[in-house]
């Protein structure tokens, strides 16, 4: 039985642990993880072992939430080391995350680990940090890519296709397109997803809340399961239906009002018209405007604009994200558009990355 050691520390990449777990499990049976996930897949994969870290205690968003993270950061990547050198361990999984793998990385390279290691979503050095890239490439033995572009800047990157692409069960049929011209206005489904964190939460849901009073069928508030427990963060949801499963809110909903992050892609590829809509603090914007020189922030407008295309939905931005503001854009839609750039968007990504990368992990070789 293999050992790995995982450093998944946001939501989206435990969910995507999750498929790769799935599909390492029907593929080559046990395994078992050390490291930084979610704690709740070790009964789900009867592991024998908890994490050292549960994924929830590093939780933050932004420039400013991360500052006191940092010195747990540091003892984590000792603690992590340290396993490395005196277990088992088979590969090193590090998923998404670069301000704690590539650090991590390099104290495995100065401590002389042999074990070998993946960088599974590769940071965005599309978007910024360019310098990263000889880093990575010197401190991880695999780049399993799920962007098909990312090849136009990593010289040894492996495209292994794209998690949502197993995480997503169900997508619009022609039949659920028709509805949603057909449905009365009190009869549509209207989603609300405000982002996973507390500091998204408390500014998007202000805004949502009044929006939602415009609309006259179900409103659905999708909130990560993590936070039903914590539901005082949304404020009133009276004027909600709560529910946690990401994409089939999607598959159900006539349209959604999305706060920026991986819920937008699912939505895209799901085939949901959407808008995004995101606020951050001032000190965050600026810095970001400072470095990263992108037209877009969502993911699927960001991919059709590297493939040539205009974007696939609207975007709203700090100040821009007001209640008339997004109305409007969901009056004025053009559905058309949408969904001829959504089978491009589909056709793009070519397949699912969970198998691949089982592959990947089950073939590695030790030292």
């Amino acid at each position: 039985m293999k050992t790995f050691l995982v450093c998944a520390l946001e939501p989206s990449a435990n969910l995507h642990l999750k498929e790769v777990l799935k599909a390492y499990k029907n593929e080559y049976k046990e395994f078992d993880l050390v490291g930084i996930y979610d704690e709740n897949l070790c009964e789900e994969f009867g592991l024998n072992s908890k994490p050292l870290y549960s994924s929830h205690e590093f939780s933050a968003m932004g420039f400013i939430e991360v500052l006191p993270l940092i010195l747990k950061a540091k003892r984590a990547i000792k603690e992590l080391v340290n396993l490395s050198l005196t277990q088992n361990i088979d590969a090193i999984l590090c998923i998404d995350s670069p301000a704690f793998n590539i650090p991590f990385a390099k104290a495995l390279k100065k401590a002389n680990s042999k074990v070998k290691r993946i960088y599974y979503i590769l940071p965005q050095v599309w978007a910024w940090k360019k310098g990263r890239i000889p880093i990575i490439e010197s401190h991880f033995d695999v780049l399993a890519s799920i962007l098909p572009f990312d090849s136009e800047f990593f010289s040894k990157s492996t495209y292994v296709g794209h998690p949502l692409l197993d995480e997503i069960k169900e997508f619009k049929n022609q039949e659920d397109i028709n509805s949603i011209f057909s449905k009365k206005d009190d009869e549509k489904v209207i989603a609300f997803l405000s982002g996973s964190r507390k500091s998204e939460i408390k500014r998007l849901m202000p805004i949502f809340r009044e929006l939602s009073t415009k609309f006259k069928g179900k409103k659905i508030l999708c909130v990560p399961e993590f936070n039903l427990k914590r539901l005082d963060l949304y404020g009133d949801v009276g004027n909600f239906e709560i529910q946690t499963n990401t994409p089939k809110v999607l598959k159900n909903a006539d349209f959604a009002f999305i706060c920026s992050g991986t819920a937008t892609l699912e939505a895209a590829l799901v085939g949901t018209p959407f808008v995004l809509a995101y606020k951050a603090k001032a000190i965050d914007v600026f810095i970001a405007r400072c470095f990263v020189k992108l037209k877009y922030i969502g993911l699927a407008n960001i991919f059709l604009n590297f493939a040539g295309k205009s974007e696939l939905n609207p975007e709203f931005l700090q100040e821009q994200v007001s209640v008339k503001n997004l109305h409007q854009a969901y009056l004025k839609y053009d559905y058309k558009a949408f969904f001829d750039k959504v089978d491009f968007l589909k056709e793009y990504l070519q397949f699912a990355s969970a198998k691949n990368l089982a592959k990947i992990l089950y073939e590695i070789k030790q030292g």
